[in-house]
């Protein structure tokens, strides 16, 4: 799936390299808002980082034998954020999803639809038969996802990620593809 299109609005695609400055751009505007639940924004100062976590996921199509981890989530012609598979265990057969939406783009059922089509994915084109959602315990709206979808909440790790000053505990849900209507 390089290029996948859900319906009028959004699809999913692979990052190119020109992609870079307006994905910087997307993280910069909405740093403050994400800063809340994702750790790693501090690390990005320069387009030149985010040209460079771009080109890491050309190294996961190679690793996958072609099939990408993770991708662009485009609405309505702009980058809105990004979905995918933060870690594939092959031998397992069992991939770990992550997803962030810039603040514009929150509340307009964008990755509900991205959410759903990559999980199509895992099951069917990377047939993955375990796909798992870890998520910060207070952070109620990347839970709800999961939980919409019929993930099972399935445990949680305490101090599972530090963040900026702080421990936060996660909650695993997971999915069976038997269980994947």
């Amino acid at each position: 799936m390089l290029v996948h299109k859900i319906d009028e609005e959004v699809s999913l695609r692979m990052f190119n390299k020109d992609d870079a400055v307006e994905f910087y751009n997307l993280i910069i505007q909405s740093k403050s808002y994400l800063k809340e639940w994702l750790g790693w924004l501090d690390h990005t100062k320069r387009v030149e980082d985010t040209a460079q976590n771009i080109q890491s996921r050309y190294r996961e199509l190679i690793d996958n034998g072609g099939y990408p981890q993770s991708f662009a989530i485009i609405y309505n012609g702009r980058i809105a954020g990004t979905i995918g598979f933060n870690t594939i265990n092959k031998a397992n057969k069992m991939g770990v999803v992550g997803y962030w939406l810039g603040e514009e783009f929150q509340g307009k059922g964008i990755m509900s639809k991205a959410f759903k089509a990559l999980i199509d994915y895992g099951f069917i084109d990377l047939q993955l038969n375990r796909i798992e959602v870890r998520v910060a315990v207070e952070n109620r709206k990347s839970r709800a996802l999961p939980e919409r979808f019929g993930f099972m909440e399935e445990g949680r790790i305490r101090q599972a990620e530090w963040l900026y000053d702080h421990y936060e505990d996660h909650v695993i849900y997971g999915l069976l593809a038997n269980e994947w209507n």
